[in-house]
């Protein structure tokens, strides 16, 4: 490559950085007026970078870096449904040598109306730890959500008729991961979801069991049968948790520290807005949180950032700024996947048919992993791993990480991280 071409492909190849968040009407409706797919892209990438094994789209080809044990990649996965794709990130060994067949690949998955850079804190110790084993990291967006395919979402079932708004959503899902499973040549995966993802991730294993070794569930929404055991309003009202250290471990979950948690959930519960009428209702009637903010046309901006200056607090400025503007290109995109909630969902965040009566017939291991400050309930997870063992399964597990809410993989991702890769390395038979 000649010098110009060289120089002219490294310009190409610099991405701006992120924008400020806005703090005035002016610059929410410059952002609101650039947001787009073009820039949705942008934020997904600016945040895939962080990762020094990342190979963007835009770099020309080169020779393998045999100094590094893995290479990663973004790929849109066409599905048989005329424009139906599915966003991901491909995490590959570089090893010559055929993948150890007892280290299946692993595909993360996230939580409703986010979207695969939601992990970017956690790429680069899977990314290694797949080219430690010789096998991939996957993460993709779910159909509607994310960069993928914002497509129509339908049910066709009556409002009286449960078990059939949940089939057909959850169908939505789960359908297009098994086609998506099958266009990448994978056997079997281990799956990681974070909350929705997580209930995602148990529907998936039920209908596709042979399909799964092995699920690790994040804060998994949908568990408990109690309505009121969840505060979800808690996850646009309270601040990231932070105090986080290297030398905090994923425990395993005890009673006292279980109740302990429960009643921090119980008091929140007793302050929560008078509002959550009104929010029921919409709920019901099939908005979502992100059409409410789309609905606010130039004022979107300002209110994400509200949101992303709370929440993820803990990052680094650079960091906040990037999550920022990532959140709010995905959430003003079409909508699409994110109208499943009311289906799947009934108001308070529970699930219309709870993953705990549900998930006895999984025959594989499932490790349920809460935030110490968590707003999800941690006793959906004890009775869920006990129902496994009264199935005949004894190998369900949870724990809990200190300095962490809901986004525990993100609120202390250092935990998590070495957790993840524990639970990872204990698949070889």
């Amino acid at each position: 490559m000649s010098a110009i071409a060289s120089a002219a492909s490294t310009a190409s190849d610099v991405l701006p950085p992120a924008r400020d968040i806005p703090s005035s009407f002016v610059a929410s409706v410059k952002s609101w007026w650039a947001a787009g797919d073009k820039e949705c892209a942008a934020s997904e990438e600016r945040l895939l970078r962080k990762l020094p094994f990342f190979r963007p789209s835009s770099s020309p080809a080169s020779t393998p870096d045999h100094d590094s044990q893995v290479v990663a990649h973004s790929m849109r996965v066409e599905l048989s449904d005329p424009k139906h794709y599915l966003n991901t990130l491909v995490m590959k060994s570089t090893s010559s040598t055929p993948s150890d067949s007892a280290y299946p690949p692993t595909v993360l998955l996230h939580g409703y109306g986010a979207g695969l850079g939601f992990f970017f804190q956690n790429f680069s110790a899977l990314g290694s730890w797949a080219g430690r084993r010789g096998t991939s990291v996957y993460a993709l967006d779910w159909l509607g959500m994310g960069r993928s395919a914002r497509v129509p979402f339908t049910v066709k079932a009556k409002r009286d008729d449960v078990a059939g708004r949940v089939a057909e959503a959850e169908s939505f899902f789960i359908d297009s991961l098994e086609e998506w499973r099958q266009r990448m040549g994978l056997e079997v995966m281990t799956l990681v979801g974070h909350s929705l993802g997580g209930y995602l991730s148990v529907a998936y294993a039920l209908k596709y069991p042979t399909r799964v070794k092995k699920i690790v569930l994040l804060s998994p929404a949908g568990v408990p049968h109690d309505p009121n055991s969840t505060v979800y309003s808690r996850e646009v009202t309270e601040d990231q948790p932070t105090g986080g250290s290297e030398l905090d471990r994923a425990t395993q979950a005890t009673a006292s520290v279980i109740n302990a948690l429960k009643s921090t959930q119980k008091d929140a519960q007793q302050k929560e807005s008078n509002g959550r009428k009104l929010l029921t209702y919409l709920w019901e009637e099939g908005f979502s949180p992100f059409q409410v903010v789309r609905s606010t046309l130039f004022w979107g901006p300002m209110l994400v950032g509200k949101y992303s200056s709370r929440r993820f607090i803990g990052l680094s400025e650079e960091d906040t700024k990037a999550m920022h503007h990532y959140i709010l290109n995905i959430t003003l995109a079409k909508g699409s996947g994110e109208y499943c909630i009311s289906h799947l969902l009934a108001p308070g965040a529970h699930a219309r048919m709870p993953l705990v009566d549900r998930i006895g017939a999984l025959k594989i291991p499932v490790t349920f992993v809460y935030g110490d400050s968590d707003w999800m309930d941690p006793k959906g997870g004890t009775q869920a791993v006990e129902n496994l063992r009264q199935a005949g399964n004894g190998n369900g597990k949870m724990y809990i990480v200190p300095h962490a809410g809901h986004h525990v993989y993100l609120d202390n991702p250092k935990a998590v991280n070495d957790l993840l890769v524990k639970e990872l390395d204990r698949q070889k038979v």
